[in-house]
């Protein structure tokens, strides 16, 4: 298993997405584009709202990113499915940094609400994520809630996040 950090740079992000920080059939990131953030700012096991853990991560906004020309011509917007995938993302990854076995895939989530957007104006999303449970059992379980920020001020929330690691 890799070394336990507090934070992560894109460098070492991608050495996730590549299969190698956790080892082969292990949690595993999407390379890019489909990788939604460039850093992970602070991760720990307790903490977090319900003192259960959290995970906090950054990303840079430019107006040449991949979705939007095509997400709405003339109308530019992060598609909200890419936040919220973001959101798994970092659900998925925080499992194997506990050092949970499996590979990694989103299985729900609860309420979803979106109160703003993310333009080519924006500079820079940040995603907070609060665990709420960790089920250790024949599969790998993790609930938690999420935010999405654009510029500091809250564009989305997603409720019971739901990612499972399976053998």
């Amino acid at each position: 298993m890799a070394e336990q950090k507090s934070s992560y740079t894109y460098e070492e992000i991608l050495t996730c997405a590549r299969g190698e920080m956790f080892g082969p059939g292990n949690a595993q990131l999407p390379l890019p584009p489909m990788l939604m953030f460039d850093r992970i700012t602070d991760i720990s096991e307790t903490g977090g709202l319900k003192d259960k853990g959290y995970i906090r991560a950054d990303f840079a906004i430019h107006e040449d990113l991949w979705f939007f020309p095509c997400h709405f011509q003339g109308d530019p917007v992060m598609p909200g499915c890419l936040g919220l995938d973001a959101l798994w993302q970092l659900t998925g990854f925080y499992l194997g940094w506990l050092g949970e076995p499996g590979k990694g895939r989103a299985i729900s989530t609860g309420e979803v609400k979106f109160t703003g957007m993310i333009t080519p104006e924006t500079k820079l999303v940040e995603y907070e994520i609060d665990f709420k449970r960790v089920m250790r059992g024949r599969l790998v379980l993790g609930i938690a809630d999420g935010i999405v920020k654009a510029d500091g001020e809250e564009v989305f929330s997603a409720k019971d996040l739901r990612v499972a690691l399976f053998q």
